[in-house]
């Protein structure tokens, strides 16, 4: 926009300038001296003005010079009109190729897309999601990659940016509440900003966990239930999932549950890899998020260890029940005074008994 301000200024000012020198070369050979010249007749500025338009752009209908320094005068302003108007289509040119580069690459991206799918011969289905995630990124971000925006910017901007961009909604996480403010500042770098379209699986039950999920705008469900389609609970913006499996000291951390997105949702994603890096420099930070990963794991162990699920194999087995025939000869045994091999067999039980109570 700048660009084009400062285009037509000049344009408008070589305008001026040509419209005070046509009147200059009137006053010169004689105010309506010639057909040429300016007859002197009207606004002076604006017949000159409207002169010098005309020329410079080379509209045409202007009457022929009748003097050599007219002539050469008339030349002159030929060429200059040339040049200026050369240089503006130019710069018009430039400002509308700039203000343009963004949705040209983006058209570029998608053709390019639309000819590979077409290639191989991918369902219409796949293609018509495929264009879809290209028009909701462009015109919900403006861009189709944010990382590409900052690559070529010092750390200390990108550090600014994302701040003013992403710390509102990761400093309202509880899981890091109490965190080194530090510690925020890195991890917001490494945030990965990831559009997901309606119905869309941001992750599935079973899946080897790698990233934690923050939701930055839109709803997910959290899907379970025997046909793993019933919807257990609906997160919104500023909730996060994921973070077991991130936190997690050992490998293998499968995820429990389909997470599924409800309409169009933006996420930030945080990969393991990526916290493991920021924490080795911030070790109180990374006990305190042990500590909490370890509470969250109690707790989401703690209703299944206190009803027991059926089915599920115990560490010490329950002890058999005693037949019902060996039963009544213990009580023959009894009415028979407590003598013989029997008798000694039911005294031995009953101490066996008291020894495990």
């Amino acid at each position: 926009f700048y660009r084009v301000i400062r285009t037509t200024a000049y344009l408008l000012y070589s305008l001026h300038v040509n419209s005070c020198l046509y009147y200059w070369a009137s006053a010169y050979e004689g105010l309506g001296s010639t057909t040429w010249v300016y007859d002197g007749e009207g606004n002076s500025y604006i017949r000159c003005y409207y002169w010098a338009v005309k020329t410079l752009i080379t509209i045409g209908g202007l009457p022929d010079p009748k003097t050599l320094f007219e002539i050469v005068f008339q030349l002159l302003n030929y060429f200059t009109g040339v040049f200026a108007f050369s240089v503006m289509i130019g710069q018009m040119r430039d400002v509308v190729g700039a203000a343009t580069a963004g949705q040209t690459y983006y058209r570029s991206c998608m053709d390019s897309t639309i000819k590979y799918m077409n290639f191989y011969r991918i369902p219409k289905t796949v293609q018509n999601r495929v264009k879809m995630w290209y028009e909701y990124t462009w015109h919900s971000q403006g861009m189709l990659d944010e990382s590409e925006l900052l690559v070529q910017l010092p750390d200390k901007m990108r550090l600014d940016i994302a701040i003013d961009v992403n710390y509102n909604i990761v400093s309202k996480v509880a899981l890091f509440q109490g965190c080194d403010r530090q510690m925020i500042f890195d991890m917001l770098k490494r945030l990965r900003s990831v559009v997901y379209l309606p119905n869309d699986y941001v992750c599935k039950k079973g899946e080897i966990g790698r990233e934690m999920y923050i939701i930055q705008a839109g709803q997910v469900h959290v899907l379970g239930g025997p046909d793993g389609r019933t919807v257990l609970v609906t997160l919104k913006a500023g909730s996060v999932f994921g973070e077991i499996s991130l936190l997690a000291a050992g490998g293998g951390n499968r995820r429990t549950a389909n997470v599924v997105a409800h309409g169009f949702a933006n996420l930030f994603i945080l990969d393991k890899k990526d916290l493991n890096e920021i924490l080795v420099h911030y070790p109180e930070s990374q006990k305190l998020l042990r500590k909490k990963a370890k509470k969250m794991l109690k707790n989401n162990n703690k209703p299944k260890e206190e009803q027991g699920a059926p089915g599920d194999p115990l560490i010490i087995p329950p002890k058999a029940d005693t037949p019902k025939l060996f039963q009544a000869a213990l009580a023959a045994t009894g009415r028979l005074g407590g003598k013989g091999p029997l008798a000694q067999l039911r005294w031995r039980l009953k101490e066996l008994k008291s020894m495990q109570v």
